[in-house]
């Protein structure tokens, strides 16, 4: 099976500009193409986990991933899939958040020996002339034509902004530019770049006389046509220091019965004849599915040896204590916090980040959502002394979220 045919069996594909031209072009081998990352945050999320996972089985395939930093783009933002403008950021942020995104893309792209290329479209975009980019460029666009993209519907009856109306000539300009100067003729992206994709194409076509193609790929969706990637903590996100290895792999390891073959499916690396298999699988088959999700893309993002620790610290709290659990999630509390030798659980609850606040603390300790060391506590009024605390404790939230509070 070749890629093209290998895309489609996963269900990673949902538009594609000339079906047959771009699966000539990757099942060959030796294609330049490109997907653009806006730098919102200084970290990739699970968002981007479609595009990254693309750029990967594209480049295994003998195919040269572009990946776009939007330093210049970042600029503008993008309104797709917004209900509300953008936050506008800094050149400082958009600078740091560009080379974070550099360092953890090294984990997904090879980019030794010129197998893959980083570029930042700031490098042209905040380059160009207003003046000339209206001559130039902006003579190439209908409004009425850009006003039915999808990328804008939603935004129209709350009102969008000129700055954002923008956002689809700049992507656009972003494939001419990467055509005329790296022969890329390929772009890639979720399905909700359709629009500001096929702008790109249209813009090379009446410029260059050539023709240049696009494909998107299915955006990340659990069975309730939810987007993935957030949970009540907030966005799960690929650096470490933000979503631990262990959070990471408790977020795949509770994913939905409906979706968990899909997304090894989509997400993986593991052969589809062996998918293929366990497609039947029921009942505790799909927990052992899902540990096998779990620890495949942990591995990916964090590594081998933070998966094997996830997974060990994961079966001690949740199999019966087998595995080892010096690797559940700790917090490290300071001595000073603790006053005439007693700590109230509502502080240390908020203090370690495992409730958003006292209140919060409270409410759950009287539902009974709050244990520590396997005991439900139900007195918002309990305190830990210090001898407690000298040894490990394990706080649990809810079913799910465990802590280790440890004293420094």
């Amino acid at each position: 099976m070749q890629i093209y045919e290998e895309l489609v069996a996963r269900g990673l594909i949902a538009q594609v500009t000339d079906e047959d031209k771009v699966k000539e072009l990757i099942n060959k081998g030796g294609a330049t193409f490109y997907i653009g990352i806006d730098p919102t945050a200084d970290s990739l999320h699970v968002g981007h986990f479609m595009a990254l996972s693309l750029m990967k089985r594209l480049q295994m395939a003998g195919n040269k991933p572009i990946v776009l930093l939007g330093g210049g783009t970042g600029y503008v933002g993008d309104p797709s899939g917004r209900s509300d403008m953008r936050t506008m950021m800094t050149p400082e942020v958009i600078n740091h958040n560009c080379e974070c995104f550099k360092k953890q893309m090294e984990r997904f792209i090879d980019f030794s020996d010129g197998k893959a290329m980083v570029l930042n479209n700031a490098d042209w975009l905040l380059k160009l002339n207003y003046i000339d980019l209206l001559r130039e460029v902006g003579a190439c666009f209908s409004v009425n034509n850009m006003l039915r993209a999808e990328c804008y519907k939603q935004r129209m009856e709350k009102g969008l902004s000129f700055l954002e109306f923008n956002y689809m000539i700049m992507q656009s300009y972003d494939f001419y530019y990467l055509y005329k100067n790296y022969d890329c003729s390929l772009q890639f992206g979720g399905d909700d770049q359709w629009s500001n994709m096929l702008g790109g194409t249209e813009l090379i076509r009446r410029k260059l006389g050539k023709d240049a193609y696009a494909m998107t790929i299915t955006l990340l969706l659990n069975s309730e046509g939810k987007k993935m990637g957030k949970t009540a903590n907030g966005t799960v996100w690929l650096n470490n220091d933000k979503t631990s290895p262990f959070e990471f792999y408790q977020y795949w390891r509770n994913t939905d019965d409906k979706d968990v073959i899909r997304f090894i499916k989509m997400l993986t690396f593991i052969p589809l004849e062996e998918i293929k298999k366990m497609e039947s699988w029921q009942g505790a088959q799909l927990n052992q599915a899902k540990q096998i999700l779990a620890y495949e893309l942990t591995c990916l993002v964090h590594g081998k040896e933070e998966a094997d620790n996830a997974k060990s610290a994961t079966e001690s709290l949740f199999g019966g204590g087998n595995g080892d659990e010096k690797n559940v999630p700790s917090f490290i509390l300071d001595k000073s916090i603790i006053k005439d030798n007693k700590l109230p659980l509502v502080d240390l609850l908020s203090v370690s980040k495992m409730c958003s606040s006292k209140s919060e603390a409270r409410r759950l300790i009287e539902q009974g959502g709050i244990s520590i060391e396997g005991k439900v506590i139900r007195d918002t009024n309990y305190t830990l002394c210090e001898a407690e605390l000298q040894t490990d404790v394990l706080l649990k939230k809810g079913k799910k979220t465990f802590l280790k509070i440890v004293l420094d």
